[in-house]
């Protein structure tokens, strides 16, 4: 079988060592935000790694160990729901990436994230980058690992809510996991702050407006 070639880049800033930052599960109703930082070694090679949602689930198992003995370091953190409602998700990405690289036994250089937004880690220079799990192995990698490791951690609470099948929508918002969040109601793990049910909201009703002098019709 053909393997893919993904032509990604290793470098973005010419800095060693760069970090990686991705997130995953910015967009689900229910668990935490997960974020992943890689620190790659120059010489990383692995031309099956591309942007996580990009790769099939059997794919991004398998890359992930891989990652995980290859990286010079990596590291992945969490923002839980109860703080996403709190800050806003994403602030709460943004806090998940920043614990990832606080958690790096190897301190970056430089960092880039996926996306457009970030804040300013300690002195730490950084640089986002659109669609940078497409470009970059560091953040490529991130996403795999920030990925797998959220699917893992959101199938096991499938065990204790089965009812709204996060096996198979990782608590993505599904028809059928907010069709079970009208029937059942809510969790512990769902983000209060978040359109559950998908339900468009009632537009306000009209104020009727009072009529000024200039606007009455005169009697006379």
């Amino acid at each position: 079988m053909k393997v893919k070639q993904n032509k990604l880049n290793i470098n973005f800033s010419g800095i060693f060592p760069e970090c990686g930052c991705d997130e995953a599960g910015r967009g689900c109703l229910a668990g935490p935000v997960v974020a992943a930082a890689v620190i790659l070694p120059s010489d990383f090679d692995c031309p099956q790694l591309n942007d996580s949602k990009q790769l099939t689930e059997k794919e991004r198992d398998a890359l992930r160990p891989f990652i995980e003995k290859n990286a010079l370091a990596w590291a992945v953190a969490e923002v839980d729901n109860h703080e996403i409602d709190k800050i806003n998700i994403l602030n709460a990405s943004i806090l998940a990436m920043q614990r990832a690289i606080a958690k790096l036994k190897i301190r970056p250089g430089f960092i880039i994230v996926d996306g457009n937004r970030f804040k300013p880690f300690e002195d730490i220079p950084h640089q986002t980058v659109v669609k940078g799990d497409a470009k970059y192995l560091s953040i490529a990698a991130a996403s795999v690992l920030a990925k797998t490791h959220r699917d893992e951690m959101i199938t096991l609470h499938h065990a204790e809510y089965p009812h709204y099948s996060w096996d198979k929508n990782k608590a993505y918002p599904t028809e059928a996991h907010r069709k079970a969040i009208r029937e059942y109601g809510v969790t512990p793990l769902h983000r209060l702050s978040f359109n559950l049910t998908g339900e468009k909201p009632k537009p306000l009703p009209k104020r009727k407006r009072k009529k000024t002098s200039s606007q009455t019709e005169s009697l006379f």
